[in-house]
């Protein structure tokens, strides 16, 4: 994102337009960029366009704001004043969409559904003459957790420091070391034949609501794909209304299966990619940054969507995510990682009230500061 600023800044333009600049970055990354931007400016005498739906940047960056719904600016006004005093209906519903609320208590039976013990992924980046590796990058590095039916375990970090690498490599989508135990079976000791019936109980949300559906299916299909799969004896029919459910479950209609994913947004694509891992009824479900490509009002929604299905279903999340507000109102336990360890874990609560590690600190400071802003 730096190389990108700097070869906008190239020829040293009047006006910067700056298009969700800060969408797929950590939040300590995402304050280094928008003071640099800050900087730049004040340097420069540059003009800013930022667009974005992350209203916590807004106000930390922004002198006169423009909402826009449908194509059309609903409402201007100064930054200040427009957060203080919103006139507009729809602005009024973004500024309160913040994500609220606690994970609901665990069972006090809770047994572990997955454990791992000392998981590592390394990745060999320099090698010898023979091939042999010299040097390695660390992306998971002895990690060991649980998580128990129905609990949601947060994973939180800086960009580059194993969280999606972790999630990988608990479903085995990733090569690893180390013990993985799934329902009391030992995971890491099956081959890919001896894995494949147990992809049904192990689903993963992936980041990209745009790039994670085919385009060249209709949502039926992309979300059906799985039945076919897994549970060859349904008939069509069946497949059909087990679709048209899981569509109902997430918010969406059930005539909306014929269409394409071209034809929705990315709020919607993200609630078909649920329903897609949700329909057969996983007992685990790994969510990437689900909510990162989506504005706060979406956030909100998808947050209650899945509180709403894991209650119905007793799923364990694992959430993978650098939005700790999300995090703060889903997860029952937090795990900080940095460079492919773990160097902080305990209660939600704990972790955002007292956090121990000076890292951790910076990662709550950098993300509540812009909202405060």
């Amino acid at each position: 994102q730096r190389v990108m600023i700097a070869m906008a800044l190239a020829n040293k333009p009047k006006l910067l337009i700056a298009d969700e600049p800060t969408t797929a970055l950590d939040v300590t990354v995402q304050k280094q960029i928008l003071d640099l931007l800050k900087e730049l400016q004040a340097d420069t005498g540059m003009a800013l366009l930022l667009i974005t739906h992350d209203l916590g940047v807004v106000k930390y960056m922004a002198d006169k704001v423009c909402v826009m719904k449908d194509g059309e600016i609903v409402e201007q006004n100064g930054c200040a004043a427009l957060f203080s005093d919103p006139q507009h209906a729809y602005t009024k519903d973004l500024i309160n969409a913040e994500p609220d609320g606690l994970a609901a208590p665990l069972a006090d039976d809770r047994y572990p559904l997955l454990e791992t013990g000392q998981l590592r992924v390394h990745f060999p980046i320099k090698k010898g003459f023979f091939g042999t590796a010299k040097s390695f990058v660390k992306a998971v590095d002895d990690i060991s957790l649980d998580i128990a039916p129905g609990e949601t375990l947060g994973i939180v970090g800086e960009s580059g420091s194993g969280k999606t690498t972790l999630g990988r490599a608990l479903l085995r989508l990733q090569k690893a070391q180390g013990d993985i135990s799934f329902a009391g079976e030992r995971i890491s000791l099956l081959n890919t034949a001896a894995m494949r019936p147990l992809r049904r109980k192990m689903q993963i949300v992936f980041q990209d609501p745009y790039g994670a559906l085919s385009p060249r299916m209709s949502v039926g299909e992309i979300i059906s794909e799985g039945l076919q799969l897994h549970h060859p004896h349904m008939s069509a029919m069946e497949r059909d209304i087990a679709v048209s459910e899981v569509l109902s479950d997430v918010g969406l209609r059930p005539d909306m299966a014929d269409r394409y994913p071209h034809e929705f947004s990315g709020g919607q694509r993200q609630r078909i990619a649920i329903a897609r891992a949700v329909i057969l009824n996983p007992e685990l479900l790994v969510l990437d940054e689900p909510t990162s490509a989506l504005d706060r009002s979406v956030q909100a929604q998808i947050v209650e969507l899945l509180r709403r299905l894991q209650a119905a279903r007793n799923m364990a999340y694992l959430f993978i995510s650098h939005d700790l507000k999300v995090v703060r109102a889903l997860a029952h336990r937090v795990i900080v990682m940095k460079d492919g360890a773990i160097i902080e874990q305990g209660p939600c609560a704990d972790i955002f009230s007292n956090p121990q590690t000076d890292y951790t600190r910076k990662l709550i400071q950098a993300a509540f500061e812009l909202v405060k802003s």
